[in-house]
């Protein structure tokens, strides 16, 4: 197995070295943003008034939202491996009690037929999976992580993966009260793809 696995939302821990790294780099920036600004107004107040209204701007985007953070790098496995899906919330947030969907955004309806609807690869409503509306190949071989949903952990784990599971993840929280509901990572499966980042990996790791 190749895949690069998710360990899951962090811990108290990790949200307070979070936010204390975001207030240390947000002080590096007050500083600069004032040396620059410096050079463009003479007028003191000015200056203050910019850089206030801009550390107001951001301290409510991110005390106020919920993010749903998904992979920039693709998931790799092998025909036959069990992968999982990365997905979670920061800050911190219970999503037991929401529903949640992962689909293949790729995937459209049928446009000839008006009562044709996409399925789901995975959905969670009422606490608990709704496998009426999921895809058939998908029928047994995909769940949640449902201890870890109070802890905003909404990876989606697939078994026995095949070349036909191949292309773009969609996770999301419809209810979520955020700007950004949805993530999307990209499954890739195949023999020759995970050779080759097998074969790249222990390349690179003899120049190291």
């Amino acid at each position: 197995m190749c895949q690069r696995e998710y360990s899951g939302a962090g811990g108290r821990n990790t949200v307070e070295r979070s936010l204390h790294s975001f207030i240390h780099s947000f002080r590096l920036c007050t500083l600069s943003t004032m040396s620059v600004y410096n050079s463009f107004f003479k007028d003191s107040s000015l200056l203050w008034t910019s850089v206030l209204c801009s550390a107001f701007s951001v301290w409510t985007l991110v005390q106020g939202e919920v993010l749903v953070i998904g992979s920039n790098l693709p998931i790799i496995a092998a025909p036959g491996d069990d992968v999982i899906l990365p997905c979670h919330l920061e800050p911190m947030f219970d999503v037991q009690g929401m529903t949640v969907e992962w689909s293949k955004p790729d995937l459209k309806p049928d446009p000839s037929d008006r009562l044709s609807r996409v399925e789901y690869v995975h959905l969670y409503r009422d606490r608990k999976e709704v496998p009426d509306m999921k895809m058939a190949s998908y029928f047994r071989r995909t769940e949640l992580f449902m201890d870890d949903m109070k802890h905003g952990n909404i990876s989606l784990k697939i078994l026995n993966v095949s070349e036909e599971d191949n292309g773009r993840y969609r996770c999301f929280i419809p209810k979520l009260q955020s700007r950004v509901k949805p993530a999307v990572v990209e499954l890739l499966v195949g023999e020759k793809i995970c050779f080759g980042t097998f074969l790249f990996s222990t390349h690179f790791q003899t120049f190291m």
